[in-house]
């Protein structure tokens, strides 16, 4: 700690060339530097090197621990930070950096000239990244706390410094206490900075804070929270105790805290009153070589992945010639022990529900999705199934699902080898931009052979339709977990009949239906076709598909070729070979099974929702659930 007183991301682009400065350069207003002068962006991102994306599902949040050694009486030395601040405004994009936040202990003893060349040094960042600054106890009188008046520290970085950033939204009387919204990965964050002490106004002013912004998740900054143990084992302080007992745990919108002061780094997941974890996390490395050189840790939140990837590194250090480091700097750039580069996963959606609950879409009608050129759609709730059934009740056979396009191509529920009732049952789970709020869930399997299909009729119009103008084939799926049997070849939907009858010869087996979509052994999707007009079986094959989660399958061909896209995303192995058509033979369209040799020999296993066909290439932000 200081003097006493009582798996991650890949490395970023390197740096853009070092700043060299000396302390003396910096005391005299070094302000002329490639930093100071890369203000063709301003804290939002606008023009120059900004262009921060707040929309961006993936986005970072800097954090800057304990500086004081670097601004020490005569001894001082900002240059490693100066490079730091180069670093996040050169990266901003690249690393899409939202907000940087300091923990405290700016300075070493908190005077005039400390402050005043700190000053100088901060405004290398001033209106490129939005940024918050707290007192530690070398930045003030540490026997004090948020009421202790006018310091050197308040004077430099008390709120009107920080008046005119877009993300301010305001301090406590006192100016020792403030906070920021930031939007990022597509909503508002509260940062909250605490003194080093926060006195009971303090933590009332917080609060008031918290309360005004009930819908936002926050993030608390302080110097103070807790400790840790060399094994990097975090517990709370004496004072962090107190902070924890009186603010932190009774406010579910606090998820992550940030601190500094003591050493060793190192984390701990705390539980508060709602029964909800709270991550604290001390951020510190003045103890390292030259004070630290102005060390950053950069938090990768992926809202996506539900991860926050962490990593540790000197921008100062990363920015000199790899043949001209010093064994220490080589030593120091880039920490990756396990207190210094971790993930962190959290779902963010469950993790905020308390406080700011997801509100699901409304369930969409058919005529917002049968746009022109549809052919069939079907659906599994009222608007689909006259009389839809109780979820975990079994659908009957001889159930009609209707083809919402007027098309004429229903759907009847039958069930495979005499298979029991429960191989189809109704379900109201759902992909949640499904505009239907309802499923079948298809409990199918190959011992015995058992499942349900449902199949057109004889005379379904899509059961000959050729397609070969280009086509869009899409259905809503999800696996069970566990994913328990064998499941292998299972399939999801196909034109019954066997590719030979079609005059097929160029495939695996004569056998095969003339297009199917399946799941192999290893859980890939398979989209096999026999083209109309090709003597061929071009093959799609996607990555293994997750179980337990809803995914969205697109099948589109453009009359030349096809591909197949996996929740909006083109999947590797599409063949290049020309594919123009589906060879269909008059016989059935089916939903829950693939035949070979004309037999169904299993059902699938999962739910399938609402499935489409269009006789045209969709575009993905025209599919049932929009992809950019």
């Amino acid at each position: 700690m200081e003097e006493p007183d009582g798996h991650g991301v890949g490395r970023r682009g390197l740096l853009r060339g070092a700043l060299t400065v000396s302390a003396a350069g910096a005391a005299g207003g070094l302000l002329n530097t490639p930093a100071a002068n890369a203000a063709d962006a301003d804290e939002d991102g606008h023009g120059g090197a900004g262009g921060f994306d707040a929309e961006s599902p993936r986005f970072a949040l800097a954090v800057l621990p304990d500086t004081q050694y670097l601004f020490d009486a005569d001894s001082a030395d900002p240059t490693p930070l100066l490079e730091t601040f180069h670093y996040l405004v050169a990266e901003r994009s690249e690393a899409n950096i939202a907000f940087m936040t300091h923990l405290g202990d700016v300075t070493e003893h908190g005077t005039e000239q400390e402050n005043a060349l700190a000053d100088r040094t901060f405004r290398a960042i001033d209106r490129r990244v939005p940024y918050s600054v707290l007192a530690g106890n070398h930045d003030v009188n540490s026997s004090t706390d948020d009421q202790r008046g006018a310091t050197p520290y308040l004077k430099v970085f008390g709120p009107q410094r920080f008046a005119k950033s877009r993300t301010f939204g305001g301090a406590s009387p006192d100016g020792y206490n403030s906070y920021h919204v930031v939007r990022a990965g597509g909503r508002e964050w509260l940062i909250l900075a605490l003194d080093w002490r926060a006195s009971d106004q303090g933590l009332k002013w917080a609060q008031g804070v918290v309360d005004a912004h009930h819908t936002l998740p926050v993030i608390l900054t302080t110097h103070e929270l807790v400790w840790a143990d060399d094994d990097g084992k975090a517990a709370l302080s004496e004072y962090g105790q107190r902070l924890w007992d009186a603010f932190i745990r009774r406010n579910d919108q606090i998820f992550l805290t940030l601190n500094g002061h003591y050493w060793p780094p190192g984390r701990t997941v705390l539980k508060n009153d709602a029964g909800h974890d709270v991550h604290a996390h001390i951020t510190n490395y003045q103890d390292r070589y030259y004070g630290g050189a102005g060390m950053i840790r950069l938090y990768h939140f992926d809202l996506v992945r539900q991860v926050i990837d962490v990593e540790t590194f000197s921008p100062w250090f990363l920015a000199r010639d790899p043949e001209r480091r010093s064994p220490l700097e080589a030593e120091t750039l880039e920490l990756t022990g396990p207190a210094d580069r971790f993930s962190v996963d959290i779902d963010f959606a469950a993790r905020f529900q308390g406080f700011a609950p997801v509100v699901p879409p409304a369930p969409r009608p058919p005529s917002a999705v049968t746009p022109r050129g549809t052919v069939a759609y079907w659906r599994f709730d009222a608007a689909g199934i006259a009389g839809a059934g109780r979820a975990g009740s079994p659908v009957p056979a001889g159930t009609v699902v209707r083809d919402l396009t007027g098309n004429g191509n229903d759907l009847t529920v039958r069930r495979l080898n005499s298979s029991a009732a429960e191989v189809l049952t109704w379900s109201a789970d759902h992909h949640v931009g499904q505009p239907a709020h309802a499923s079948l869930r298809f409990d199918g399997g190959k011992n015995p052979d058992r499942g349900a299909i449902l199949e057109a009729a004889a005379t379904a119009p899509v059961n000959s339709l050729k397609f070969t103008s280009g086509y869009t084939i899409e259905a809503f799926i999800k696996l069970p977990d566990p994913y328990d049997g064998d499941h292998s070849w299972m399939g999801i939907l196909s034109w019954e009949g066997r590719n030979g009858d079609a005059g097929k010869t160029n495939g695996w087996s004569r056998d095969e239906p003339t297009c199917s979509l399946n799941v192999s052994p290893e859980r890939f999707l398979q989209f096999v076709v026999y083209p109309d007009v090709q003597d061929a079986s071009p093959t799609s094959w996607s990555h293994a598909i997750p179980t337990g989660r809803w995914i969205h399958v697109a099948v589109v061909n453009d009359g030349r070729r096809t591909i197949v896209y996996v929740d909006g995303s083109k999947i590797a192995r599409n063949p290049s070979q020309p594919s123009t058509g589906i060879a269909t033979l008059g016989k059935p369209f089916a939903i829950g099974a693939t035949q070979f040799a004309e037999r169904f020999g299993q059902g699938f296993y999962g739910w399938i929702g609402d499935v489409r066909i269009s006789s045209r290439a969709l575009r993905p932000r025209d599919f049932l659930t929009p992809f950019a």
